[in-house]
C-alpha cells in the first residue's frame, strides 16, 4: 500500500513554474529521501501534501484519500515538522506537547503517556527547562515528538537535519529510522549521504519533476555505470593494455594516468570480465583491479545536470 500518492502534480508562482507534472508514490513503513537542490520545489510539494498551497493542477491522495486545500481531513493521518520549528519559548517540553494532545483532541491520559513515550524517544525525557533555552537540535528532536504525538501513519520533515552539526545529525537520523516500523517517513533534504544511511526509497526533484526514482538499489543498477581502476606495475603493461583495440568500443570510456588505467562501462550488460579476459590474453597481472560503483552523489550530479 502506498502511504502517499502525487499524480501530475503542477504548482506555479505568477509565471514561475515550480513543480512540473510530479509523480510520486511513498510506499508504507519506508523512510523515503526527497532529494534536490535548494530551490527545486521539495517544501512548495510538502505543503501541497499538508493543504498549505494550492496546486495548479493534479491530485494528491494521503491514505487513499485526496488531499483538498485549506481542508484538514487527511491532516489527521500526518505529522509534519517544518524546516523551521516554532515553539513557545516559555513551555517546557512536556507542557508544550500536553497543549498538543489538547488541540487534536486527546484525552489527558493519552496525552500523558505518549507526551513520555515520546520525549524518551527523541532523548528529552530528562529537559525539564523551558524551550526558550534549547539548542537547534533539541528543537529538532521536539518538533519530532510533536509530530509523533498522534501516531500518524506519515511523517513528513522538510530538512529536519539542516544547520545541525555532525552529532545533531545523527541524532535526528537515527530517531527517523527508529520510527521507521511504526510509521512511514518522508524527508527532504540535499544532504545525500543522510540519504544513504537511512533512506530505502529516493526521489531526485530537478526542474520540478522527478528525476530519478525508486529503491536506491534499484537506481543504482537502472543508472549503473561501473568504473574499473586498474594499477599496473610498469610502464609497459600500462601501455600495452591501454592501446588494446578491444578498449575502443563506443560503450567503453578510458584513462590513463601512469600506470593507473580507469575504465568507464556504459553497457549495463557489461561486468568487466571482458577487461579480466584481456589482461589474461596479454599475460599481464595488475597490482590492483577495483571495481568503483555509481553513488548517489554521482547518479545526482548527472540528474541534475
Amino acid at each position: 500500500m502506498n502511504v502517499l500518492e502525487i499524480r501530475q502534480l503542477y504548482k506555479n508562482f505568477g509565471s514561475h513554474e515550480v513543480i512540473k507534472c510530479l509523480n510520486l508514490s511513498v510506499p508504507e513503513n519506508s523512510v523515503y529521501g526527497f532529494v534536490g537542490k535548494n530551490g527545486a520545489g521539495k517544501t512548495t510539494t510538502m505543503k501541497m501534501v499538508v493543504g498549505l498551497l494550492k496546486p495548479a493542477a493534479g491530485e494528491i491522495f494521503v491514505c487513499g484519500e485526496r488531499v483538498s486545500y485549506g481542508e484538514t481531513k487527511t491532516n489527521r493521518n500526518i505529522g509534519y515538522l517544518p524546516d523551521v520549528p516554532e515553539f513557545y519559548g516559555y513551555l517546557r517540553p512536556m507542557e508544550y506537547l500536553k497543549l498538543c494532545g489538547q488541540i487534536t483532541g486527546m484525552s489527558g491520559k493519552e496525552t500523558r503517556e505518549k507526551s513520555e513515550e515520546m520525549l524518551s524517544l527523541v532523548g528529552l525525557a530528562d529537559a525539564k527547562r523551558k524551550i526558550g533555552g534549547f539548542s537547534h537540535g533539541m528543537k529538532q528532536r521536539l518538533g519530532i515528538a510533536q509530530a509523533l504525538l498522534n501516531e500518524p501513519k506519515l511523517l513528513i520533515c522538510d530538512e529536519p537535519t539542516s544547520a545541525l552539526d555532525p552529532i545533531g545529525r545523527k541524532e535526528i537520523l537515527d530517531i527517523l529510522f527508529k520510527v521507521k516500523g511504526k510509521t512511514t517517513v518522508i524527508f527532504s533534504t540535499h544532504i545525500l549521504s543522510d540519504v544513504e544511511r537511512i533512506c530505502d526509497h529516493v526521489a531526485v526533484l530537478h526542474r520540478g519533476k522527478a528525476a530519478l526514482v525508486g529503491t536506491l538499489s534499484e537506481i543504482k543498477k537502472r543508472h549503473r555505470h561501473d568504473i574499473y581502476v586498474i594499477d599496473f606495475k610498469c610502464a609497459e603493461d600500462a601501455d600495452s593494455f591501454s592501446g588494446s583495440d578491444e578498449l575502443k568500443s563506443s560503450a567503453i570510456e578510458y584513462k590513463k594516468e601512469g600506470l593507473t588505467l580507469s575504465v568507464k562501462v556504459s553497457d549495463i550488460n557489461g561486468d568487466g570480465q571482458f577487461l579480466i579476459d584481456l589482461l589474461s590474453k596479454q599475460k599481464i597481472t595488475p597490482s590492483k583491479f577495483e571495481i568503483i560503483e555509481p553513488t548517489l552523489e554521482s547518479l545526482f550530479v548527472e540528474a541534475v545536470q
